[in-house]
């Protein structure tokens, strides 16, 4: 056999094995790749949010001394900013109840026919409970509404002016409320809230000789920062 015939043969055995080699591959049974599955990110129900709140009474007064009502007689509720601190749990995406916990003082000074009277002083202890519904179709917007119930509970009620007595009973009121959340990721965002609480506790000033009903009725706008777990 000469040198180009070998290299012929070779060359012939090298084809034939070549094309043995790719019918053996057509005739294996396909394998496809499954898709891999999205990462799903894990949902968590709790949130808190940190507040400044503005509080605005609506106060408006009815009493009397000494049984007899006291004509033109009003009261006048100082404004108060404080701290506040509200935990939310999601129930679902949609339906939330919130906690909102904070403290504010004021004073109570005479107005009307009692203009010029210094009454007392007092702090407020309101947790409110909230049930919410939140809008999730708007992106990084997530506003939200809600309408709850309170009990505020007065505390270190101070007399004034020459009154030696000045007592808030503990009541229960409820609230309405408005607000929205902007988150910039996953977990931090902007808040704003406003509510609004209707509130009337009975008042005693001087051992029950002037008494009566102080309707109180606040504003609360807040706004904070907001952290989803």
């Amino acid at each position: 056999m000469t040198f180009r015939s070998t290299i012929l043969s070779l060359a012939a055995a090298l084809l034939g094995a070549t094309a043995l080699t790719g019918a053996q591959a057509a005739d294996l049974p396909s394998t496809k790749v499954a898709p891999i599955a999205p990462v799903m990110t894990q949902w968590s129900p709790w949130m808190i949010r940190g507040r400044a709140l503005f509080v605005i009474p609506q106060e408006k007064a009815s009493l009397n001394i000494g049984g007899a009502p006291i004509v033109g007689g009003k009261v006048d509720i100082s404004n108060s900013v404080v701290p506040e601190l509200d935990i939310t749990y999601f129930f679902t995406q949609n339906i939330a109840a919130e906690l909102v916990l904070g403290v504010t003082p004021h004073n109570v000074k005479g107005a009307g026919s009692l203009a010029g009277a210094r009454i007392g002083s007092a702090w407020l202890l309101p947790p409110t409970l909230m049930l919410q519904y939140h809008f999730t179709d708007l992106g990084a917007f997530k506003p939200y509404v809600g309408a709850g119930v309170n009990y505020t509970v007065f505390f270190n009620e101070k007399a004034k002016g020459g009154f030696t007595d000045f007592d808030l009973k503990d009541s229960f009121g409820f609230a309405l409320q408005a607000g929205f959340d902007y988150m910039i990721d996953r977990h931090w965002g902007f808040n704003f809230d406003v509510k609004k609480r209707f509130l009337e506790p009975k008042v005693k000033v001087n051992n029950g000789l002037v008494a009566g009903k102080v309707k109180i009725d606040p504003w609360l706008i807040a706004a904070g920062v907001t952290y989803r777990f």
